[in-house]
């Protein structure tokens, strides 16, 4: 079969439309819900043991749900990537401390894009893309811009800073958030103006609070902090019922189209349920970075499961098209994203590209040795395949430095404990051989536990070549905008004082 050229999967959405007579003169309603650190498996839907989770189970049912679909490892990368349509590298995003937070200046957003076109544009939650002059959710294309005092550290009667003006708000954070997009949606129907509505909780996020009433059914079953992490996500399913309620009881169902995924793997959770998969956030396992993406609009997509290979990259190239908003021609041909159109319509998809690739990078070096972390926590995909590099550099200053190396370095040592998992490091932080890259079948081994790469040496050779190309395209990228910048945190008695 002839593999199709990005250009006409650019395409093919419009013929599609064409053909098919779907054609709509209006501009569909845009909802995307992000939630922080959630992992894959945190879902009744997807196998979890705990969790029950009705609304976003029936959110899945009536979607077209991607099941092969990546985010960043993290949490700031994965924002950007689909903010922009491009690799986080390429705006200078590499972690999710400042200054390597800040999405460059220079990136054109999806906000921007559909403010032009003529939508009303509402920010809630969680921005982690810079908080300084002209980084700021405001700036960055959002009409509507509520935050919440104290971010992540304040659970309850946190008020809410609207548009730079303080609101008092009483109850869970969440709750208020939700609240907070109903009243920017009924603000943009006064204006009788399509909205976009990115709302990115903080929950389940450490640290960790929830209302009691979805503590106590976890309490004695798993670790306190366990049972506050499923909280959050029972509040969080809790909140999907209602925003589905709102919609439904003011006619808007069938005009909005309602996106929910997760920013990158499991957290608190992972020694919980990780639906037999390797790997937590900041992992280049197959747990660091799969994510739930569920894309409902009801009425017009037929609900399915996708197993075609997608990505955060594909959110703006979707929903510009959809939003009949055109993305700039200095933008358009830098995107890296695919439009999901063929996917979400067609019934049939050969137009997708079976060759397509996804770089992935943990990214959290120490500042200042972006060029010797090029093997460290690396990897790139292919359908169901998964090429990696899980070690750490052998920088002598990175170290004297803490760092997702120094995690590594300590697996090596023999540790059992590690981030996220109290006696299981070896396997989820899990060590690759020193000898080059690993080759997986994630969807034959989600566990990663069956090195492949002897019995396809082409394979191996012809992705690792690929990601060699990839990161000295990138790395240009990284040191002129940004993501290198600061000063590395050094571990014990070098730490500066």
């Amino acid at each position: 079969m002839k593999i199709p050229t990005i250009t006409a999967i650019l395409l093919a959405p419009f013929l599609s439309l064409v053909s098919h007579g779907k054609a709509k003169a209006k501009q569909p309603n845009i909802i995307f819900i992000l939630s922080d650190d959630q992992g894959y498996g945190d879902l009744s839907a997807h196998g979890h043991p705990l969790l029950k989770t009705p609304h976003l189970d029936q959110m899945r049912k009536d979607s077209v749900a991607f099941d092969n679909f990546y985010v960043s490892p993290s949490c700031s990368p994965t924002r950007a990537a689909l903010l922009t349509g491009m690799h986080e590298f390429r705006n200078g995003v590499t972690h999710t401390i400042q200054p390597r937070e800040h999405l460059h200046k220079d990136a054109t957003l999806l906000p921007g894009i559909l403010h032009d076109a003529g939508y009303a544009t509402g920010f809630i939650g969680k921005w982690h893309l810079g908080n300084s002059k002209g980084y700021r959710p405001e700036t960055r294309g959002f009409s509507w811009a509520s935050t919440n005092n104290g971010g992540p550290l304040k659970h309850f009667d946190t008020g809410v800073i609207r548009n730079g003006k303080r609101y008092e708000t009483k109850g869970f954070r969440e709750d208020n958030f939700f609240d907070e997009a109903f009243l920017f949606i009924e603000e943009s129907q006064k204006e009788k103006k399509p909205f976009f509505c990115y709302l990115a909780t903080y929950s389940p996020h450490t640290p960790l609070d929830a209302p009691e009433e979805f503590i106590k059914p976890f309490r004695g079953k798993v670790t306190e902090e366990q049972a506050l992490y499923l909280a959050m996500i029972a509040n969080i399913d809790y909140n999907m019922g209602r925003l589905f309620e709102y919609l439904e009881k003011n006619n808007l169902d069938e005009d909005t189209i309602v996106v929910y995924m997760n920013d990158n793997g499991v957290t608190v959770g992972l020694d919980v349920y990780n639906a037999n998969m390797r790997g937590s956030k900041c992992t280049i396992w197959q747990g660091g970075s799969r994510a739930m993406s569920f894309w409902k609009w009801k009425g017009t997509w037929e609900p399915k499961v996708s197993e075609e290979l997608t990505a955060h990259l594909d959110v703006l190239p979707t929903l510009c098209h959809y939003a009949k908003a055109p993305v700039p021609e200095n933008v358009k041909e830098k995107l890296e994203g695919y439009s999901l159109v063929p996917l979400l319509e067609a019934k049939e998809t050969e137009q997708w590209p079976s060759n397509r690739l996804l770089f992935q990078h943990v990214a959290r070096w120490p500042s200042g040795l972006a060029e010797f972390h090029k093997y460290a926590m690396g990897g790139v995909r292919q359908h169901h395949y998964l090429l990696l590099q899980s070690r750490p550099c052998d920088n002598p200053e990175c170290k004297k430095c803490s760092s997702q190396c120094t995690t590594l370095r300590n697996v090596i040592k023999g540790n059992k404990h590690a981030t996220y998992t109290l006696t299981n490091a070896a396997y989820h932080w899990g060590v690759s051989e020193s000898n080059g890259w690993e080759l997986y079948n994630v969807k034959n081994d989600p566990g990663c536990k069956t090195n492949i790469a002897k019995e396809k040496p082409e394979l191996v050779d012809q992705l690792s070549k690929e990601y060699d190309k990839w990161w000295d395209s990138v790395l240009p990228d990284i040191l002129e905008k940004g993501g290198d910048k600061g000063e590395p945190i050094l571990l014990g008695a070098n730490r500066k004082k």
